[in-house]
């Protein structure tokens, strides 16, 4: 592998996008180093620091493989992209268009995620169509819907928190998921709500600011304990509550049965703490400071995701901050491109430009774009679990393709997952690893990554960024753009249908996106490259982009946000089976299913595997010890793990990373129920037990 120039870019990873510059040199052809730029402030974190070595990981795939005689086999290209357009088309005429699925990931570029959603649409037919972003920001995206009639993960540059007095965040470590992050609230107060005291709760605590510690699945009673004395202590602003949003006395009236000894009762967070968190959050709105409300999955992942969401919204809109200078409610939103991703067709009710697909204008919108009729669209399909759930069944897809994801680890309820993809007359999966998921295919596509390919990536805050090419992919890769185009000539289709060039497909997207909620029309990539900063909504050339939404109007009709009732309702019980309550999430060292973290030397090191963080009483109780090897079980499966005891974790609670796979899995355990608004399975929350491994402890 050989370099070209120094290369400005940004990390692979997470939705912070930090900037980074990659230079020749180095056993992966590339080193890495931080760039000074607004989100990152010329930070990096371990992840960042590393990520040249998946470039060279030593079972990066170069070559196709096909399924012969049980075993992954390489082929040619030729061969395998015919083999996956002789099982589509078998598929196909055996049970209709649907009998094809689509699963896509949230860290494709907005190029790669917009013609795989055209690809589906067009050249399959398909409605079984969805990423797994839909296990990150789907409810969040929902409750944003909802409250200001779009859904845009920050509306205001990262860089607007540094001026803050209070922060409060909900279900979020940035601590550990996004390091660089922190250096925008060096100065701020932090209230963080978290079950666990986390490496962020805990930075709160030495700061002088707040953990607010409650049993996991009962964050929503803790929002509406704090909208309660935001109301009864006068701290609300009634101004912009009236000037500005609907719906405030239906949420109020709700509210006023929440007050603090309710709430502690239920969630076991103290009054005193219940009190001093609105009071200063209510303290700093009222003297003009800067106020803010971010929220992450620790309060997004559940069931009821989106009521919850929906709760920390109606404490923002109460406090008044969201569209305010200086203020404001976001969500950290957590894929490299989980914006990107779903504002470009990924999802299975949308269209690109955040379109609705059972929106007729919409649809004759996009369908122009992309020269085909209007009515050979079809309609919304099932959401991510749901296809998922269906694979192998009579009325299910027989084949699916795979593109940028893991499911066999990163979905809910992992093993029956794996159970249904097993199922698939044909399964296909474009990876640049031999994932879990490419290790049960029949058909694998290796394809390019990202210091290999041109692109845009879409962060947290809606801005528009440029990946650039720094080496050249291993001969016998290709990038995802061309295997769409393959399969689609294959298909019937005609080849300029389905561009390569990443910057022609990008101008297309621009034009589908046009007069859409996230209009790109006006972020060519001459302006990018340029250096302007550029965030959506933005519909012409000569615009300059939009870094702070709503500070007008929402994008309601009448211009007003919605205050959106919700009401509690008590987190699956635990019961003398399974007596204690489990939350997965993420660790410093590893990111997401970890396919790519895990091939890193120094990361693996680092963590090499799932533990189980305990409070040493409730290790005790279960006959463990530091060390031990326990096996976590759930009314839905087991994992084993390595005990690891923390003073500071509640007595009724576990903590597990996500990131292993096989036995160690974490979502072996997890619950398959689904918000029904979102959609969003119950990830963060399953009642379990623990069981020593007889005789068994680990080695470190």
């Amino acid at each position: 592998m050989t370099s070209v120039d120094r290369v400005d870019t940004h990390c692979p990873y997470c939705a912070l996008q930090c900037a980074t510059t990659l230079t020749p040199g180095g056993p992966s052809g590339v080193t890495v180093a931080p760039r000074d730029f607004p989100t990152n402030r010329g930070g990096l974190c371990r992840k960042g620091w590393t990520a040249p070595a998946v470039l060279a990981a030593p079972d990066r795939l170069t070559t196709p493989l096909v399924r012969s005689a049980g075993e992954l086999r390489p082929t040619s290209w030729e061969h395998a992209l015919d083999v996956v357009a002789r099982g589509i088309a078998d598929a196909q005429q055996k049970g209709g268009a649907d009998a094809v699925g689509v699963f896509g990931g949230g860290g494709l570029t907005n190029e790669k995620a917009y013609l795989l959603g055209k690809f589906a649409r067009v050249a399959l037919g398909t409605s079984q169509l969805d990423y797994n972003g839909r296990f990150c920001m789907s409810s969040a995206a929902a409750a944003g819907l909802r409250a200001f009639g779009l859904d845009r993960g920050l509306p205001f540059p990262l860089a607007d928190l540094g001026g803050a007095d209070v922060v409060l965040l909900a279900g979020a470590n940035p601590a550990e998921t996004m390091p660089p992050l922190l250096a925008h609230l060096t100065t701020a107060q932090l209230v963080v709500v978290d079950p666990r005291r986390s490496a962020t709760a805990q930075l709160a605590v030495d700061r002088g600011g707040m953990h607010l510690q409650p049993a996991p699945g009962t964050d929503l009673a803790v929002a509406l304990g704090l909208l309660h004395v935001v109301f009864t202590e006068g701290w609300w602003d009634r101004d912009y509550v009236l000037e500005r949003t609907r719906g405030v006395e239906e949420v109020r009236q709700a509210a006023a049965a929440w007050w603090p000894e309710r709430v502690e009762r239920v969630t076991g967070v103290g009054v005193g703490d219940l009190r001093r968190a609105a009071a200063a959050l209510g303290a700093a709105r009222r003297d003009g400071a800067g106020v803010y409300v971010l929220t992450g999955r620790g309060v997004e992942q559940h069931a009821n995701g989106t009521a919850t969401t929906s709760a920390f919204i109606n404490l923002a809109l109460a406090l008044g901050l969201p569209g305010n200078p200086g203020r404001g409610y976001g969500c950290l939103t957590g894929q490299g491109n989980g914006q990107g991703g779903r504002e470009h067709g990924q999802k299975s009710d949308q269209l690109p430009g955040y379109r609705r697909i059972d929106d007729p204008a919409a649809r004759a919108h996009v369908a122009e774009v992309w020269g085909v009729p209007a009515d050979s669209l079809p309609g919304p399909g099932r959401t991510a679990y749901e296809l998922l759930d269906a694979l192998g069944t009579p009325a299910g897809p027989r084949a699916l393709l795979v593109f940028g994801s893991n499911p066999v680890v990163s979905a809910p309820r992992a093993a029956h997952v794996e159970e249904r993809l097993s199922a698939l007359d044909l399964l296909v999966v474009a990876d640049v690893v031999p994932s879990e998921t490419a290790r049960l295919a029949d058909v694998v596509l290796p394809v390019t990554q990202w210091a290999e390919e041109d692109g845009t990536m879409t962060n947290l805050e809606g801005r528009v960024l440029r990946r650039r090419r720094a080496v050249p992919p291993p001969d016998g890769v290709r990038s995802d753009l061309e295997v769409l185009r393959g399969l689609a000539e294959r298909l019937g289709q005609p080849a300029e249908r389905f561009p390569t060039d990443p910057s022609e497909v990008y101008d297309e997207l621009r034009a589908a996106s046009a007069g859409g909620v996230a209009d790109y029309r006006g972020i060519e990539w001459a302006r990018l490259d340029a250096g302007e900063a550029l965030y959506w909504p933005c519909p012409d050339r000569t615009h300059p982009g939009t870094p702070r939404m709503f500070t007008e109007r929402f994008a309601h009709p009448d211009g007003l946000a919605r205050f959106v009732p919700v009401e509690f309702t008590p987190p699956d019980a635990t019961s003398a089976d399974y007596p204690l309550y489990a939350t997965v999430g993420r660790t410093l060292a590893q990111y997401q299913s970890g396919a790519q973290t895990r091939r890193v030397p120094e990361l693996t090191a680092a963590e090499p595997g799932t533990y189980v963080e305990v409070h040493p009483d409730t290790a005790a109780l279960a006959g463990l010890a530091d060390g031990d090897l326990a096996r976590v079980v759930a009314r839905n499966g087991a994992t084993r793990a390595t005990v690891r005891t923390d003073a500071r974790m509640r007595q009724d609670t576990v903590f597990l990373p996500f990131h292993f796979p096989g036995e160690e899995r974490a979502n072996l355990l997890t619950d398959p129920r689904l918000d029904p608004v979102s959609r969003m399975p119950e990830l963060k929350l399953c009642p379990v037990r623990l069981e020593p491994l007889a005789g068994e402890r680990t080695t470190s």
